[in-house]
């Protein structure tokens, strides 16, 4: 259809084929580091089928608790079941700020990666790629094989729609085509611009919803595409909007972004949001509800997940109540991309390192029209709290450094300049106490091409999200699988300040989360989680064979023989050299 990018067929996109990903294992003998392009698991406890794959894990926690004074440690383990349906829908994502520059740049990318462009620039030619993509540009490792590791793509853990099969939609409050709209962000070479300026121009926005005191003041100029009416006529637009783009595009599943101005805090009030039912009522009434908060609930009512990718607090009590009503997903807050991911992992090292930071200093320079926005001081204020609390959950975890109420100063700048545009400009200073009274201060300067850092993080917020909304489970307990939490929280990598249910401990650690989203697809292949021990490579003496071998009779990747055993015509590593027999290690416990 004009105007919409189109995905390449209905069927599973390549890399993602439905089987969990070919083989692996230990006949395989990959080169040191190579990619295993497919795999499947060769375990009793995974079926595959046409329509899912199914897989039994045992999830290991362990309780603390005191006792009499005394603090008792107890490992627990929980029987799950994992289904992930293998039919990789098509996917449609319609972007509220479609003709801002994440919505330009992100329709642009997708589009030249689908056409395979190429243009030159003063340092050369460059290519379209989906580079600062979590599952796009990055792997995990599946196991060891007879020559080290072997990694996969993250993408290709489990069935997931590609990101060239996406089809865009979308709202903003300015009417310029996406052609128009890519032009004045000022984001993407200009020779890149000219190849997809036919394409994008056929693009428009739809309408949006406008209430100008939740934005600065310096926006109105550019809103001439709103929508009139009501409050309550408004989110039907919105509803007919999201169902009018499912029949006439064909996707089979549609998610809504919120990649728009940040708004100021929206207050929450007894009787106005604080319950679904309230906050539907104020919304017939035209009381006073955020068009972040409305688009939301639009979503929602329509059964489409909802992602926030701005800081402020659309998720206001009613709207989390309504979407665990609908068993619709919700997630954010803010997309997390430049200073504040590079601040999420300095801490998490500072802090695990031992050392005591006491003072955080983020300055920000930047002339986008995010930048503009954020001039006003209540649009900073929403910013300043998400780049603020990002260190709460490292320094909360070490009570060594830390008292009950200690916590490092922080000072958050953001300044507009209209010159540097998009290239972001984050200055940081960090000054953390060391031993016997001295201090270490790191001092660091950060260039961020905010919309180009941006763009592929939407991408991998709206493939994750579809991706769990095709996982269920259940314990040995429940008769019945169930789904993730309407607010998923599995999310959180990509956001500065994650949202989670109530009562859910908030991790702002950068690798706790990335381990998170990893080992969570792991277990819906039933593979154990990433402990990163390599105890077979820490060993004086190997361990005894485990229960489960390789084809070929071969056990893997240890295995207590005399002399190495030949695997398709290799030893397999970690075999004992020849030597006097060994003593099985032994734990006497328990378990």
């Amino acid at each position: 259809e004009p105007g919409r990018l189109q995905p390449r067929s209905h069927h599973p996109p390549r890399g993602s084929t439905g089987t969990g990903s070919a083989t692996s294992s230990c006949p395989v003998r990959p080169a040191l580091g190579t990619m295993a392009e497919a795999f499947v698991v060769d375990s009793p406890d995974v079926t595959y089928s046409k329509d899912f794959i199914e897989a039994k894990y045992t999830y290991s926690t362990v309780h603390v608790c005191k006792e009499n004074g005394i603090t008792t440690v107890r490992p627990c383990s929980t029987r799950f079941t994992f289904r992930t349906g293998r039919q990789v829908p098509r996917l449609g994502v319609m972007l509220v700020g479609w003709g801002g520059n994440n919505g330009t740049t992100v329709t642009a990318a997708v589009l030249a990666n689908k056409l395979g462009l190429s243009w030159m620039t003063k340092t050369g030619r460059k290519k379209a790629n989906y580079f600062g993509s979590l599952l796009q540009a990055s792997t995990v490792c599946l196991g060891t094989g007879p020559t080290g590791d072997v990694y996969v793509p993250f993408r290709d853990l489990l069935p997931m729609v590609h990101p060239n099969d996406i089809v865009f939609d979308g709202w903003d409050i300015s009417s310029l085509n996406l052609a128009e709209a890519m032009r004045r962000a000022e984001v993407l070479d200009w020779p890149l611009q000219e190849q997809l300026w036919h394409h994008m121009e056929k693009m428009k926005p739809r309408p949006s919803i406008f209430i100008p005191e939740f934005i600065a003041a310096n926006q109105e100029e550019r809103a001439d595409n709103v929508l009139r009416g009501s409050m309550a006529e408004q989110v039907e637009q919105i509803r007919r909007d999201i169902r009018d783009f499912r029949e006439s595009s064909g996707v089979d599943k549609v998610i809504v972004l919120w990649t728009a101005n940040t708004e100021r805090f929206c207050d929450v009030v007894p009787g106005l949001n604080d319950t679904a039912e309230n906050l539907l009522q104020a919304i017939q009434r035209g009381l006073e509800v955020s068009p972040s908060t409305l688009f939301a609930v639009a979503s929602i009512l329509e059964g489409c997940a909802y992602i926030n990718g701005s800081p402020q607090n659309t998720f206001v009590p009613g709207a989390v109540e309504l979407a665990a009503q609908r068993r619709v997903f919700i997630c954010g807050d803010d997309f997390k991309s430049g200073q504040t991911k590079l601040k999420s992992v300095l801490v998490d090292f500072l802090v695990g390192a031992g050392l005591k930071t006491k003072s955080i200093v983020s300055y920000n320079h930047l002339g986008n029209n995010d930048g503009k926005n954020l001039s006003a001081p209540q649009q900073f204020r929403s910013k300043e709290i998400s780049k603020s609390n990002v260190v709460d959950d490292t320094v909360q975890a070490n009570p060594v450094l830390y008292g009950p109420q200690d916590r490092p100063d922080h000072c958050v700048v953001i300044k507009y300049v209209p010159y540097v545009g998009d290239s972001k400009r984050a200055l940081d200073e960090y000054t953390s106490e060391i031993m016997m009274g001295g201090t270490n201060t790191l001092v660091i300067h950060n260039t961020c091409e905010d919309s180009l850092l941006a763009s592929p993080i939407i991408l991998d917020l709206a493939i994750l999200t579809e991706l769990c909304q095709r996982v269920t489970f259940r314990t040995e307990a429940e008769p019945e699988f169930q789904g993730f939490h309407s607010v998923l929280s599995i999310v959180g990598f990509l956001c500065k300040a994650p949202l989670v249910p109530e009562g859910t401990p908030v991790v702002n650690a950068l690798f706790r989360q990335r381990s998170c989203i990893e080992n969570i697809l792991r277990a819906c292949l039933g593979l154990p989680p990433q402990n990163h021990m390599l105890l077979e490579h820490k060993m004086q003496r190997p361990a005894p064979s485990p229960k489960r071998a390789c084809p070929g009779g071969a056990t893997c990747p240890l295995a207590p023989k005399k002399a190495p055993t030949q695997l398709n015509g290799h030893p397999c590593p970690g075999t004992p050299r020849p030597g006097p027999p060994r003593t099985p290690l032994h734990v006497d416990g328990a378990d």
